[in-house]
């Protein structure tokens, strides 16, 4: 007996019927895709995989699409027909087989609700000229800018050349970055990877992570480039006393931990600590954790202190493209008000002659350069030592008076990395 066809782009339907949940859930609830991903639970490894890339890349390419769809729509759609033509359009312009992405999408839209159903039909007709037009004119769209509350210190702090070279390190995406537990030059090689001057290892993007060699043995960790220095610059040995604050989703207390250092590991969120958990098991680490706000904390004195303190994200972008879709910059001086005071609250923890380190995955100076400055004319205690940030790898220009400061159009031909800064200080008596 013979097996009747599947029809066309059939397979498809649950990665995409997942992506736009997720993709409505980030864009309508001001979400992280990492908060929104919930929205994904039940599909298949490989669906969860694609539905994330998906989104991420309408993210990346949200004002492309739209410039492509303005012409064809008289009106705004409903919202879940507005999101699958916009996550159709990011499809059929890098590649998806047109009868596939249409017909999905279609099918899609008819079981999201009566009013997206009843526009099923303006979606099949717009993605239907967008199968021809959208990859034909793709690449002469502009690069998606950043939004005017970060473009404009960004540009004031390096110029409009940097600027647009960080928005085009933002349109092309991150790599996978690994940072090994154990010899990186034998992961390398076991994983077909490349090994960066700092000591990562970088793979291309797309890949399944838990489905490469290592994962399961804890081989090895995500951990971007540029993320990966600070806990170096901090320097541990073994038997330390090293506190991490603010340590979710774990990668630097991973770091501090495979160093052989006694880690100390806090966060104000149980839930995202039990990322930390989660990631100390899988790599056979240990390290001592509790959920608790920074600022109280009273333990000490440490040998060593990292502050990787929260902030705008802003460095991030290339990773989560859905951030200038979510964020406006506002609460930004709270933030700031926050890492000082986290700052000082490091400061009091670490014992003379010891050594602390902070950090911030921002694109922005207030959160970086300037916190270092202020630090130094606030706390009589601390002097910069700047001998801790010689690590390989790093380049000279990325030294400042006040840090190194990583941004996305460093490596840009090898996949660029993550804005970042990063300052190291001593406590004297």
């Amino acid at each position: 007996m013979s097996r009747r066809p599947r029809p066309a782009g059939r397979e498809g339907q649950p990665a995409r019927r997942a992506a736009l949940h997720l993709f409505r859930a980030v864009l309508e609830e001001r979400r992280t895709l990492d908060e929104a991903e919930p929205a994904l639970d039940g599909l298949a490894p490989a669906d969860r995989a694609r539905a994330r890339r998906l989104v991420a890349e309408a993210f990346r390419n949200l004002t492309r699409a739209d410039a492509l769809l303005a012409p064809h729509l008289r009106r705004t759609p409903p919202p879940a027909a507005r999101a699958a033509l916009r996550l159709g359009t990011v499809e059929l312009a890098q590649g998806g087989a047109a009868h596939g992405v249409v017909n999905d999408w279609v099918a899609v839209v008819a079981g999201a609700g009566r009013k997206a159903a009843a526009a099923r039909g303006m979606v099949n007709a717009v993605l239907r000229k967008m199968a021809g037009e959208a990859p034909a004119r793709w690449a002469d769209l502009p690069v998606p800018a950043m939004p005017g509350w970060l473009r404009a210190p960004v540009v004031a702090a390096w110029g409009a050349r940097v600027a647009e070279a960080i928005e085009a390190a933002h349109a092309a995406g991150a790599p996978l970055d690994l940072t090994a537990k154990g010899d990186p030059d034998a992961l390398a090689a076991r994983l077909g990877a490349r090994r960066l001057p700092t000591g990562s290892l970088r793979l291309p993007r797309g890949a399944q992570v838990t489905a490469l060699p290592g994962y399961a043995e804890g081989d090895w960790w995500v951990q971007d480039a540029a993320a990966a220095l600070p806990a170096r610059a901090l320097r541990p040995r073994p038997g330390e006393r090293v506190l991490d604050l603010c340590a979710a989703p774990g990668g630097k207390t991973l770091q501090l931990a495979a160093a052989g250092a006694e880690v100390t590991a806090l966060d104000l969120s149980p839930a995202r600590l039990e990322r930390v958990r989660e990631n100390l098991a899988r790599t056979g680490l240990s390290a001592h954790l509790s959920a608790e706000d920074a600022r109280a904390h009273a333990g000490g004195p440490y040998d060593a202190v990292l502050v990787d303190a929260p902030c705008s994200a802003t460095g991030t972008i290339r990773r989560h493209p859905e951030l200038p879709h979510i964020r406006d910059g506002a609460g930004l001086g709270a933030l700031v008000e926050l890492q000082a005071a986290l700052i000082d609250r490091a400061a009091s923890l670490v014992a003379p002659g010891g050594r602390l380190v902070y950090c911030a995955c921002s694109l922005l100076p207030d959160e970086g350069e300037a916190q270092a400055a202020a630090a130094l004319a606030r706390r009589p205690e601390l002097r910069a030592d700047p001998a801790a940030l010689d690590l390989p790898g790093v380049e000279p220009a990325w030294r400042g008076p006040e840090g190194l400061r990583l941004r996305p159009d460093h490596w840009l031909e090898a996949g660029g990395m993550d804005g970042f800064f990063v300052a190291a200080f001593r406590r004297v008596a």
